[in-house]
């Protein structure tokens, strides 16, 4: 059969669709690529076929490639490939995929996997549960909900004490870059007050992967599922860990279990959501982020706490990457308001050797009241003050304008707060605290 030469682009690729049909083991629909973008690519013939998230795959070379919908036409869809390096080229065809969903087992504890659910650890295929989940769920209903239990010792002073965690709380840990914030992370992560830990590692350094599971999780690590999308990884795939550490805390949740779950970082997660965005065609409205952004951090978010009556309890720790130490960046300023609490971490007390590097005054737990006596929350609201007086004094003093005697409680300040800070430094190889309140009261007596 000859092929008409006055066909127009869209008809001979119509063609090539129908007969790549006739051989290709996929059932119909298919359609076909018409378009390739850097950050995109276009499919024709499938649109009534697909919805919003729907995942196609395309035939390639060697073998096929998934992709995500990310914006719908009469006559396209927009869609974008999971691989970071596609072989995606004009007419190759696809065709719908299923969703994907997963099947968490208790043998994942201990086990690396990818954001696809597939293993990263070379210690074989991941056994197979029996209850599906999925990457996109609603959270518990607000009146199915526990309320938050009792308060976990963490065994980091700083914590226990002036920002105490609760069970099923979510607390957010804002940090510029380099200022200790894998640090205090790998210290919750040690915490054994919990059944289950997942992590979820989004767009981290290579190499820090295996020294995050190896080094820091150490003894821990066989209780741990860890999620892990690299920062070479596509947005795609950065946007999906998180969602899948967040659906296998869900299951190990719903069985009644207490489990921990570390995001690091929302930040990331956020930046992923960005690139998919604006590959969709949004338009930026905060600093380069598209309004869905802010709709997805809270769907993410909420599904974390307490469960339903009956089920166990999501504590969270989720960090968020502060651009240029600006603590108001959209991002920062959304995710503060979605959180049970917030701890700061700042880049001065870091550089001068203090760490975890918490900032007392600008750091809080919402849920504080829960967790400490009258007297504990007396004690702590005076040694914050305490350490106001001795903050806002200190250019007065290295300018040797104060002299002491002048106000009593200034003089207790600088008594006080530097035995204060002395004690709330704690390494990494420490041992964990069992009693910060009492290990405070020694030291600066």
């Amino acid at each position: 059969m000859v092929e008409r030469t006055d066909a127009s682009p869209l008809e001979a690729l119509a063609r090539r669709v129908r007969s790549a049909s006739v051989s290709l083991p996929f059932a119909s629909p298919v359609g076909a690529v018409s378009s390739v973008l850097t950050s995109s690519i276009v499919v024709e013939g499938l649109s009534r076929w697909l919805k919003l998230g729907s995942l196609v795959e395309v035939r390639v070379a060697h073998g096929y490639e998934l992709a995500e919908v990310v914006r719908l036409e009469r006559d396209h869809a927009v869609c974008k490939a999971f691989e970071t390096r596609s072989a995606i080229g004009l007419g190759d065809p696809v065709h719908p995929a299923r969703d994907q969903v997963y099947y968490p087992h208790d043998s994942w504890k201990g086990r690396i996997i990818n954001a696809l659910g597939r293993p990263m650890d070379g210690a074989g295929e991941l056994e197979t549960g029996t209850s599906p989940v999925r990457l996109h769920t609603a959270p518990p209903g607000s009146m199915a909900r526990q309320l938050v239990g009792q308060q976990v010792k963490t065994g980091i002073r700083v914590l226990d004490t002036f920002t105490p965690v609760c069970m099923g709380q979510r607390i957010g840990i804002f940090a510029g870059s380099g200022v200790g914030k894998s640090s205090l992370v790998s210290m919750i992560a040690n915490t054994g007050a919990f059944d289950v830990t997942v992590i979820s590692l989004v767009g981290e350094r290579g190499r820090e992967v295996r020294e995050f599971v190896d080094l820091t999780l150490g003894g821990s690590a066989d209780r741990a599922v860890t999620v892990v999308s690299t920062g070479d990884e596509s947005a795609m795939t950065r946007r999906m860990a998180p969602q899948l550490a967040t659906a296998v805390a869900e299951y190990f949740r719903d069985q009644g279990r207490s489990v921990l779950l570390i995001m690091d970082s929302v930040t990331r997660f956020a930046h992923a959501c960005r690139d998919v965005a604006l590959s969709a065609g949004e338009p930026p409205v905060a600093r380069g982020f598209p309004p869905s952004v802010f709709s997805q951090l809270p769907q993410l978010l909420e599904r974390a706490g307490p469960g339903e009556i009956g089920k166990g309890m999501i504590t969270a720790f989720y960090t968020v990457l502060v651009d240029g130490d600006d603590h108001n960046d959209p991002v920062a300023d959304a995710v503060r308001g979605m959180l049970d609490g917030h701890i700061v971490l700042d880049r001065s007390i870091a550089a001068e050797g203090r760490y975890p590097a918490v900032d007392l005054l600008n750091s809080l737990s919402r849920l504080a009241h829960r967790a400490w006596t009258p007297d504990q929350q007396k004690a702590v609201g005076e040694l914050r003050r305490l350490v106001s007086r001795f903050e806002d004094s200190r250019d007065l003093r290295a300018m040797g304008g104060y002299a002491s005697g002048s106000d009593p409680e200034l003089d207790k300040a600088i008594e006080v707060v530097p035995k204060l800070y002395g004690v709330l430094s704690q390494r990494l190889d420490e041992a964990p605290s069992a009693d910060g309140f009492r290990e405070i009261a020694n030291a600066i007596v």
